[in-house]
């Protein structure tokens, strides 16, 4: 995911922001997977990894997002776990 944030927004914040609304969303959209899986009430753990863009433009960090998922994607495909739909 690539987000751009305004300087004075602590990453930290918007992280907690951007868990917050995706798993409220998610549980509005998908209420049997949570109560199936989440009996915890917890998509997200604590953890996240946040890093800035320095020197190099936004595009190649665009481009290098977008290789992780088609990388991820090929990884899922080859799997052998069960989708949950």
């Amino acid at each position: 995911m690539v987000v751009r944030g305004e300087p004075q927004k602590a990453p930290s914040d918007v992280m907690q922001v951007i868990k917050s609304i995706s798993a409220r969303e998610f549980f509005r959209q998908f209420p049997q997977i949570k109560r199936r899986y989440f009996w915890g009430g917890k998509l997200w753990t604590q953890s996240y990894f946040v890093e800035t863009i320095g020197n190099a433009n936004e595009e190649t960090i665009r481009k290098y997002v977008k290789d992780q998922l088609a990388e991820s994607d090929k990884k899922e495909t080859r799997s052998k776990q069960l989708s949950l739909f």
